[in-house]
């Protein structure tokens, strides 16, 4: 099997894996509905991208692998069935990408994307995530040898086939349970089986979950007790969290809050399974962030702009907790939240968390649903989030320092002082940086 094509290449997560099979030797071709910046990019790597989905793409490949958004209609997939080739979801693929190598996967709600390339800055091996590391400049770092950094996805308990040698579950919070039938006895049945399938494992033993996991061999993390003098610095502009770990002494790393420590405690712990804590400690430095995860993408003297993933009140919450340190550090003084709501099932799942989890802004703006291929269900933001009076708007524009709203309610806002930080997982992030 040499000639994998992917329809729905231009995923984070499916590039990820095109990219690595590229550098395993295998001919890679993929397609998907538009271009984008990482299409581009994967043409640029020599991968033959086609937009937008077209059966001729099929001929002679060994295999075709989808992301989990392709329906079972696609073109190309009722042409790879008529030629008889073999089909797997990216999910299926997993087990064949994996099977002979040894992962540290890292999955949980929230923070596997972070703990993942904190992960990847401590140890050697190839990287997959569903993020673009600073430190690598891509989702997709590849490195001869066994050792695979691997971001676990319990959407679609595509990691259970992760092949897991170390196993580290960052927080097990109900989420996608559209997935899971709303079902919580599969759901966490899901995490158990994960844990169980790997070697080693590393966990944050205050989940409400995983704290009921006494049972099983684990590396355990208390994240009240064993984090401790929990500094927030600038170094050259840059944020820099500070802590103890145990009885390991004091790391540092870039990022604001508890979350940043708690993520990286349990990178490190992960790591110290082959690695000196002296060297991981000055590993650790190397981490720079991951685009969108509380990417500082503008900063003047009386402004910062931030692209925030969070899609989960959860991460909001953490996340906002953050910017309004970051605006004290910097002497900034008003925080402005623009948010575009994933999913309409996960919005209405979690409505009166996400009026919550906006405590304290300045200004609220909100964007109409990203719907994720869902279909339109109405929810009266306005009647909800009343308490905010927050701004309504198609969409944001960037303009140079600064962002415009137009038009909205009340014709024309632009905002060009204090931390403005976006929060969503639809497309905010290139609003923001003005490429839509």
């Amino acid at each position: 099997m040499k000639k994998v094509h992917f329809v729905g290449i231009g995923g984070i997560g499916l590039s990820a894996l095109a990219r690595y099979l590229k550098q395993e030797g295998y001919t890679i071709t993929g397609s998907d509905i538009k271009a984008t910046k990482i299409t581009a990019r994967l043409e640029e790597e020599g991968i033959s991208v086609v937009i937008p989905h077209d059966p001729s793409c099929i001929n002679d490949q060994d295999l075709v692998v989808y992301s989990a958004v392709i329906k079972p209609d696609n073109v190309e997939l009722v042409r790879a069935r008529e030629k008889g080739i073999a089909i797997m979801s990216r999910s299926q693929a997993l087990v064949f990408i994996l099977k002979n190598r040894r992962v540290f996967s890292v999955c949980g709600a929230h923070g596997k994307s972070t703990t993942s390339a904190m992960l990847a800055s401590l140890i050697e091996g190839s990287v997959v995530i569903g993020a673009e590391s600073k430190q690598y400049g891509t989702n997709m770092y590849y490195k001869e040898g066994h050792n695979v950094i691997f971001e676990a996805d319990e959407s679609d308990e595509s990691f259970l086939n992760s092949n897991p040698y170390v196993a580290v579950v960052t927080n097990a919070e109900p989420e996608h349970m559209e997935h899971y039938n709303y079902d919580l006895e599969r759901f966490y049945g899901a995490y158990r089986r994960f844990l169980q399938s790997a070697t080693i494992r590393v966990i944050n033993a205050e989940d409400p979950f995983l704290a009921t996991l006494e049972e099983m061999d684990a590396i355990r993390l208390y994240p009240s007790r064993d984090i401790q003098a929990i500094e927030t610095t600038m170094h050259e502009g840059e944020p820099y969290t500070s802590f103890v770990l145990k009885d390991l002494g004091r790391f540092e790393v870039w990022g604001i809050g508890a979350h940043m420590a708690l993520d990286a405690s349990l990178a490190i712990l992960a790591s110290l399974v082959e690695e000196d804590v002296e060297i991981v400690r000055e590993k650790l430095k190397r981490y720079k962030g991951i685009k969108k995860r509380f990417d500082i993408i503008a900063k003047e003297d009386n402004f910062a702009l931030i692209d925030d993933y969070g899609h989960h009140p959860t991460e909001i919450k953490a996340t906002l907790a953050s910017a309004k340190t970051y605006a004290h550090l910097t002497g900034l003084k008003t925080i402005t939240a623009i948010w575009q709501p994933h999913k309409y099932s996960r919005t209405i799942d979690n409505l009166e968390s996400f009026v919550e989890c906006f405590e304290g802004v300045d200004k609220l703006v909100i964007l109409p649903v990203w719907k994720a291929g869902e279909k339109e269900v109405f929810i009266d933001f306005e009647k909800a989030f009343s308490r905010y009076a927050p701004v309504f708007a198609p969409r944001v524009h960037r303009k140079d320092a600064a962002i415009e709203i137009f038009p909205n309610e009340d014709g024309y806002e632009r905002f060009d002082e204090g931390v403005v930080i976006s929060f969503g997982a639809g497309d905010i992030t290139y609003q923001l940086r003005g490429v839509v």
